[in-house]
């Protein structure tokens, strides 16, 4: 049994300390880049974990699909004692969605932390892109027309 209340809590609290203690050192545009990257570590690691236990619970139920097939030898159960290939995969998944669910508290308490700290509600980064067809001789008789009027 995991404690998601304490490890989004834990985790909360360490963004915004970590955020008092560079206070003095960061403006707040550097805080704000500096607390996206980190949260956006702490969503990644999330999302990653959780499309990882996907794949486990797909392969899980494959696994026992086939094994509920008479039909099929492979996937008869293992020796007195081990488990079966299904067996080992469901108890992979249950592991992984224990791993992904304490990810995501991790991630969500940083998130709430970012939203304390910097005042807006974090989004992912994304880079403005310029007109990426656009040749530079283009993008200068561009600006010379705008100069003209």
């Amino acid at each position: 049994v995991l404690d998601s209340d304490g490890i989004r809590e834990l985790h909360e609290k360490l963004i915004i300390d970590t955020a008092a203690a560079l206070d003095e050192g960061l403006g707040e545009r550097a805080m704000q880049i500096h607390l996206q990257r980190i949260v956006g570590a702490y969503v990644g690691s999330a999302h990653g974990a959780g499309q990882f236990y996907s794949r486990s619970v797909t392969e899980a139920r494959d696994a026992t699909a086939k094994a509920a097939c008479d039909d099929r030898d492979e996937d008869v159960g293992g020796p007195v004692g081990f488990d079966s290939a299904a067996q080992r995969k469901r108890e992979f998944a249950a592991d992984m969605a224990l791993q992904a669910h304490a990810l995501r508290m991790a991630a969500e308490g940083a998130v709430n932390a970012y939203e304390q700290v910097v005042g807006e509600v974090w989004k992912p980064f994304e880079r403005p892109v310029e007109n990426p067809g656009q040749s530079v001789d283009r993008k200068a008789a561009d600006l010379q027309m705008a100069a003209l009027g």
